[in-house]
């Protein structure tokens, strides 16, 4: 259960990080779309591990293969059945945690709702999962392409240091430049090095995406229940290490009068806008036609290459240490996975729209 996301445009998933393949089945993409391959590609290149010194040393080359719903480079409106084969596993690795609980995983509550789990590297509870979910996000970025919707995601926090600007001061045309995926070259730069110096502590470190949805249209998103920004809150806080999601000025907004925070709406050129967007393009849980922006946190990785204190399947005390290959921050591969599920979140939306009048 629980394994497909999605209203109309849904995905389901399936594999775990070291079984044969990752895949899924994509319902409810429109027809006619071209599957521009190499697009699809480079958002798998994006969070694919490897990437850099400050990302786990895992090589996959995470091709994706599309089964069916795809004829002469076009979607037909059918279902889209997709694979990326697991590669390079090194499930020895995980030897020595077979019967312990890690702090901080899955491991305990997987084993106390199932009775069983796969512990090579989290089994389905590992962030290689979401490699279906880029698979799924860049068949949705190809669609909103059609209508003009663009999404752009970046690092604006790891650790204690952060981008002291809002997202219309940056260029983020820049976001693809740095390994870090900031696109502040000196911040860009910090960051990188309080990553690599984490990684040699065999120690971790969280940190915060913004998203920014550009050319959204007016209507998006639905009363009560399914607002627009509950439904990118869920889809955020599905991601592994997501701890916290705020859009607009969010928790900021507490300590201001309204009348401070208040969008005012004014005729531009003849037409309606609002002077301002302390509300992140969301007003009573639908779109507004200004800016989507949001942020979301990701705590540290709960792999650390050093001694940690920990129990066994039996309450016994046990003393281990991880091994293998993991990320020290997560963040800057979660860049895409972030912009993933905006897209399939607001593709979701456009489609489901299409129904609500004539």
């Amino acid at each position: 259960m629980y394994n497909t996301f999605g209203n109309i445009f849904t995905l389901t998933t399936f594999g775990e990080s070291h079984g044969e393949a990752i895949g899924g089945v994509i319902d409810g993409m429109p027809a006619g779309i071209k599957i521009d391959m190499e697009f699809v590609q480079n958002e798998l290149a994006r969070r694919r591990p490897g990437q850099s010194k400050i990302t786990t040393s895992r090589k996959e080359p995470d091709t994706v293969e599309f089964l069916s719903g795809v004829f002469e480079g076009k979607s037909t409106g059918c279902p889209i059945g997709f694979v990326v084969r697991n590669s390079n596993q090194h499930s020895k690795d995980y030897d020595n945690m077979v019967n312990l609980f890690r702090p901080s995983h899955a491991d305990y509550t997987y084993y106390n709702k199932y009775g069983i789990r796969d512990h090579r590297g989290g089994g389905r509870s590992s962030a290689r999962v979401t490699v279906a979910r880029c698979v799924g996000g860049a068949l949705a970025k190809l669609a909103l392409k059609q209508v003009g919707i663009d999404i752009q995601a970046y690092v604006s926090q790891v650790g204690s240091i952060a981008l002291d600007k809002d997202y219309t001061q940056y260029d983020l045309s820049k976001v693809e430049t740095n390994p870090v995926r900031c696109p502040d070259e000196e911040t860009a730069r910090q960051m990188e090095e309080l990553i690599f110096k984490t990684k040699g502590q065999g120690n971790t470190i969280g940190g915060i995406i913004t998203c920014v949805v550009k050319g959204c249209p007016v209507g998006l998103g639905q009363p009560e229940f399914g607002k627009l920004h509950a439904q990118l809150g869920g889809a955020m806080l599905t991601i592994n290490a997501v701890k916290g999601f705020e859009y607009g000025d969010g928790f900021d907004m507490v300590s201001h009068y309204g009348s401070e925070v208040n969008d005012v709406f004014v005729n531009e050129n003849g037409k309606i806008k609002t002077k301002t967007n302390h509300s992140g393009g969301i007003q009573a849980g639908i779109s507004n036609g200004e800016d989507i922006y949001f942020r979301v946190a990701f705590k540290p990785v709960a792999t650390l290459l050093m001694e940690q204190e920990t129990v066994d399947i039996h309450g016994n005390p046990v003393i281990y240490t991880a091994r293998g290959r993991h990320d020290s921050c997560v963040v800057p591969r979660a860049v895409p996975i972030v912009e993933s599920m905006t897209a399939m979140v607001i593709l979701d939306n456009y489609l489901m729209n299409k129904t609500t009048r004539l």
